[in-house]
């Protein structure tokens, strides 16, 4: 099998498993690109991404443009004469850039392709309640998660997972699969297909403050699923009306129970030292939660130290 001249293009920490599983395969990387450097966290603080930190732990040649189309980044690129570039959750390429590998430029997906195109697709998996997600390689075009795809590889997902279970596995196997596509593509028998379109596909949107929010006019597993699907990032928030105030409240950890009653969506009772919350269909159980300013901390602890009236009510 050839050994195979790759640049890898990453930012986050799930993109990292996938470089470390390149740099110990028979194939050699040659460059990694990645974000600038940027502030982050209360403090502002200038820091590098995860996929740096491991390049320049080992270390690897490294490119960081602020933009894709520059000129001297496009002749740097080209000089390190990669026959493939790989990338695990970068920013969206320029034909400049995926066009110039002779054996083209391919993405790792957290989904099942066509399924979940978009910014959160391990995010929008959980929140939807579905059973089975995976991981997808595919060649990138001009559209956004449209390519042709190479290859799959399926996990399931349970009831009680979180989307930051998901991702440690979905990361994983998703190292796996890149090797795969590059060893399938070294010995000339990877094949592509084209992806299937419908208008009823479900899609992963990028999560903002508006789209995180809690409606509490739904079911109490949507609620769930909406909740453990957001966790442990960027959780899912609602305000608190207690006492003539308002507080803002992330929501990490919940159970539910159905049942009928006669009580407001998202009113609020404490109940045998449980803090409960009344949807259409039952109630939830708050295990975990986080008022504005505070840190992180289970419903008891909350329940210790800050009263709830009555007429509390979740909005």
């Amino acid at each position: 099998m050839k050994s195979l001249r790759i640049v890898f293009m990453g930012t986050p920490d799930f993109a990292v498993a996938s470089l470390d599983a390149l740099c110990n395969s028979s194939h050699q990387v040659v460059g990694v690109i990645t974000a600038p450097d940027r502030p982050s966290g209360r403090g502002k603080k200038i820091r590098a991404s995860a996929v740096k930190e491991y390049a320049v732990k080992h270390p690897l040649t490294l490119l960081q443009p602020d933009h894709l189309k520059e000129a001297s980044f496009l002749a740097n690129l080209k000089k390190l004469n990669a026959d493939v570039f790989v990338v695990v959750a970068f920013r969206m390429l320029p034909k400049q850039v995926w066009s110039i590998p002779p054996m083209g430029t391919f993405n790792l997906h957290a989904s099942l392709l066509p399924m979940y195109r978009g910014a959160a697709p391990i995010h929008w998996a959980v929140i939807n309640g579905e059973k089975t997600t995976g991981v997808t390689t595919f060649f990138i075009d001009e559209k956004i998660d449209t390519g042709a795809i190479l290859l799959q590889d399926k996990t399931s997902i349970s009831k009680t997972e979180s989307t930051g279970e998901v991702y440690l596995r979905l990361q994983a196997l998703g190292s796996k699969l890149v090797v795969k596509t590059i060893d399938q593509l070294a010995l000339g028998t990877l094949s592509s297909h084209k992806q299937k379109e419908s208008q009823s596909l479900p899609i992963a949107p990028k999560l903002t403050k508006e789209n995180t929010r809690i409606d509490w006019n739904t079911t109490a597993e949507t609620i769930y699923n909406f909740i453990r699907g957001l966790s442990p990032y960027p959780s899912a928030w609602t305000t608190l009306y207690n006492n003539e105030q308002e507080f803002f409240l992330k929501i990490h950890a919940a159970t539910f129970e159905l049942t009928s009653h006669h009580h407001k969506n998202g009113a609020v009772i404490i109940e045998d030292k449980q803090f409960k919350v009344w949807t259409h269909d039952g109630y939830l159980i708050i295990k975990k939660l986080q008022l504005s300013g505070k840190k992180k901390m289970t419903a008891q602890e909350l329940l210790n130290g800050f009263k709830i009236d009555d007429d509390s009510i979740l909005r």
